[in-house]
């Protein structure tokens, strides 16, 4: 049993070692894009205390800062410099894709079906199952990882989003009323997220509520000058 955690451990160890690598790769070498590698590099650690065991609650909470960290590091030292928030949301995505995969895997019948405790199945997809049917609160949820998970995953959208809205201020281009309607219907589903997180019982309504505001605020930062 020592020598397990004695093993897990070091694994752990290593695969945050790799994720700070590729977080701080500038400090090593400049100019390269492979820094980026880091939201998805965030999913090794993350899991990986998932598969010891660890709560898949509070997983979400670390993988959720691990990449909220990423967003920060993007967002002072690359976006204010050169702009570039098409692969900061690239790889943002493809991270979650990944985080998408692992959860279809990592739990499956095949390899680790005890990681399906307290977890929810859609599709092919194991997710933290945080209410009931009735929209309470699952009685294995812990209160105060409950608000971490709510407050992380709010921050991280808003991360995701201020880019974006930054760069349409600064734009002296007129953006056409069509591109603002697609830039707010991508937003939708992490809307939908958000809306399900922290109130399930008004989910639609809160939805149309958010992507309402962004739309207006997309109007308000476009219009003519």
């Amino acid at each position: 049993m020592a020598e397990f955690e004695i093993n897990a451990i070091i694994i752990l160890v290593v695969f945050c070692i790799i994720f700070g690598i590729f977080l701080f790769y500038d400090f090593f070498r400049k100019g390269e894009r492979y820094s980026y590698f880091a939201y998805i590099l965030a999913v090794l650690p993350v899991n990986y205390l998932w598969y010891l065991g660890f709560d898949a609650l509070g997983v979400y909470v670390v993988l959720f800062i691990l990449w909220i960290i990423c967003l920060l590091r993007d967002l002072l030292f690359v976006f204010r410099k050169t702009k570039e928030y098409d692969d900061i949301l690239l790889f943002l995505i493809l991270a979650l894709l990944v985080q998408l995969i692992v959860t279809a895997i990592l739990p499956a019948d095949q390899l680790n079906p005890s990681l399906q405790a307290n977890t929810f199945k859609l599709w092919f997809f194991y997710f933290p199952d945080i209410f009931t049917d009735t929209f309470n609160i699952e009685a294995w949820v812990n209160d105060s990882v409950l608000l971490g998970f709510r407050v992380s995953a709010t921050f991280l959208i808003l991360l995701a989003i201020l880019p974006m809205l930054m760069d349409l201020k600064g734009s002296e281009e007129k953006i056409p009323l069509p591109m603002l309607i697609i830039i707010t219907a991508i937003f939708i589903l992490p809307f939908m997220y958000l809306s399900y997180i922290w109130l399930p019982i008004a989910m639609g309504v809160l939805t149309l509520l958010f992507a309402v505001i962004l739309f207006i605020i997309l109007l308000l930062l476009t219009k003519e000058k």
